[in-house]
Formats: C-alpha cells, structure tokens, sequence
C-alpha cells in the first residue's frame, strides 16, 4: 500500500478565477462513519444487504452551447464519443465511436495527422488498459472483447458471454463488469464464474490485488474477493454514483453526480475519507497521477475542472469550457494534457493547462 496522502500541503499555482469551494466532510477515522453523519443519505456499509437507490443516476443533460470551448476541438463530422483513453507509453489517444462503431488512434504528438481506424463489431462500451499493454473494449451487442495492439493499430476479438461493459485485469483473472449488473470473473483458462449479489455494477477498477465495483443501482462502491467469489464491504457513495477512478494513494475517487459531489474512499482501510461539493452535474472522471489532479467534467455547464486531490481535501485548481455534452475524459500522464469527449458530436477537445 502507498503512504496515505499529506493533510498539507504547498499550494501551487491557481489557473483560475473561481474561488474554490469548502469542503463539506472528510472522515478521517472509522468513529464518524459508524455513527453515521448528516449528508442527506447515511454513508453506511451495506454489505450483502443492498439498499437500492431510487434510478440509476447518469450524466446530466448539457445546455446549448454559448460560449468557446478551451484548448482546440477536432472536428467529428460524422460521429459522437463515448469512450476516450490516453496510451502514454505509445502516444496514442484511442476514442470510441458508435455509429458506425469504430476507435480512432490518434497520435499524441500529432493530432492533426490523419488516425488510424478499426472497425468494431459493435458500439464499446468502455476502454480499459490491458495488463499486457494495449487497451480492451467490451463490445456489449456482440459479446466480445476486442484487444488492440496501439503499436501496430491491430485488433483481436474474443468471444465474451455475458456480455460485458467494463473490465480490469488482476494476477492473471479478467474481471467483468456484465451488462446485466453483475461481476463475472474469467481466469485464463477461459471458465467464468460469476460473483452473487450484484444488481447495477457499471465499472470494475483494481486497486493492487484488491478489486472493487462501482454499484450505480446501490450507489455503492463494493469489495470483490477474488479467491472467495464473493462480495465483501461495501460502501454507500452517496445518491447517484457515477464514474470512478483510483489514484496513486490508492484511493477511489468518484463522481456522485446526483447530488453533486466527488467522494474519496481510502482501501486499507476501507472508509469513506472525503465528501466535496462539486455543482453542475460531475460525470466523467481522470487522474494524473504526476500532479495529483482528478479532472472532471460537468454536464450540467458544460465544464472542465481540476481538483488537486493530494491533501486533505480537494482544491481546485483549474476550470476551463468544454464542449456540449462532455460525457467523458482522459489524460495524459507525461505532459498533462487533458482530453474531452463531446456526446453530441461536437468533436474532441484537447486542453493543455
């Protein structure tokens, strides 16, 4: 396990005019979660007792565009984004298109240069890093998992029932996030076993040997054990949980899009540590791990913020427009360039802070 984050730490360079907001809560020890704090919905453990949120929460609807998006925009005359991911070791943004459903393989160091393109089976429904390199993209309508080469720009696909919307990879099993709710797991061999007790799992993430699931049904963030194929702890994360990723703490951090907030969870121990009010519908999410920046979108004002996440609580450091819709976002992590998807084909954004 990493070295727990700094409660201090310098502050750096604001790039901003907004002031930041003040946190709401941050647990520090198990006392506060166990007795329970008012933030609208106990942060309770579940466990193998889920209790059900009333909808799904998903991104929300983005008003008309009226102002400029930062950075530079590539055009996509023919198509919206619904996944993106940065290779950093290759150069290489990869974006999901559905219709026809494809990826472009941009080149980072070259994003005017024509991409190369692979034709998908179907719509992905995300793209997930590969243990081995390269990336994986769950083809739900197909039940198949197409594994890219980002050097050479070539695919394979493999067939995958259930279908699945969300993967991670750990010690050698692929773990599914199926697009029924459930988690499966698939070692190499090529048996799946399914873990009981799931309903709406949207997103499955590693955090070294441990690995969690993202509940949007429960709005909870969940233990998987592996060996035991079985559900462990689980936490609530607030009213409409969205998107998560982990950062170099090994942390959780996630988007709770229905109240507006970004929630930190620490894994060793399990606890809810951070609970920040981020107004204007926060969806999508990305990390850089080199300036301890989670970057994050929000729907509802069409916008790009950066919060440095290393300390105590969230600051945020940068805000930028976006384009319409900006459903998701990637980053990378050698020069921090951030990458903004647009749902309603108003092309890729590229920002540099």
């Amino acid at each position: 396990m990493r070295p727990a984050p700094p409660s201090i730490r310098p502050a750096r360079s604001v790039k901003t005019t907004a002031a930041p907001r003040r946190l709401v809560a941050a647990l520090t020890a198990g006392t506060a979660l166990l007795t329970g704090c008012s933030f609208g919905m106990a942060d309770e453990i579940v466990g193998d007792d889920p209790l059900p949120v009333s909808a799904t929460a998903g991104p929300a609807d983005s008003p008309d565009q009226t102002g400029t998006p930062a950075g530079e925009v590539l055009p996509l005359d023919d198509g919206v984004v619904t996944a993106l991911r940065v290779d950093a070791s290759s150069r290489t943004l990869t974006a999901a298109l559905p219709d026809p459903p494809r990826l472009l393989l941009h080149d980072l160091d070259d994003l005017e240069a024509e991409p190369r393109e692979i034709a998908l089976p179907g719509p992905a429904a995300s793209l997930e890093p590969a243990e081995d390199g390269g990336l994986q993209a769950p083809i739900p309508d197909a039940e198949t998992l197409v594994r890219v080469d980002l050097d050479t720009g070539t695919a394979e696909e493999a067939p995958l029932a259930p279908a699945a919307v969300s993967t991670a990879e750990s010690a050698g099993t692929t773990i599914l996030a199926h697009q029924e709710g459930t988690v499966g797991l698939l070692d190499e061999a090529g048996d799946h076993r399914e873990v009981p007790g799931f309903a709406g799992v949207t997103d499955v993430l590693t955090v070294g040997d441990t690995v969690f699931a993202l509940d949007r049904v429960e709005s909870s963030l969940v233990e998987v054990n592996l060996p035991e194929t079985r559900r462990g702890l689980a936490l609530r994360a607030g009213e409409g949980a969205t998107n998560a990723v982990v950062d170099r703490f090994d942390r959780v951090i996630v988007t709770e899009t229905r109240s507006g907030e970004l929630l930190v969870f620490s894994t060793d121990p399990f606890l809810l540590r951070q609970r920040y009010p981020v107004p204007g519908g926060p969806y999508a999410v990305a990390y850089d791990e080199q300036r301890d920046l989670a970057w994050v979108t929000l729907t509802e004002t069409n916008e790009l913020v950066g919060y440095d996440v290393a300390g105590g609580e969230p600051v945020e450091r940068h805000r930028f427009p976006s384009v319409g819709q900006p459903n998701s976002v990637t980053v990378d992590q050698d020069t921090g360039t951030v990458v903004v998807g647009s749902a309603t084909g108003e092309g890729i954004q590229v920002v540099r802070p």
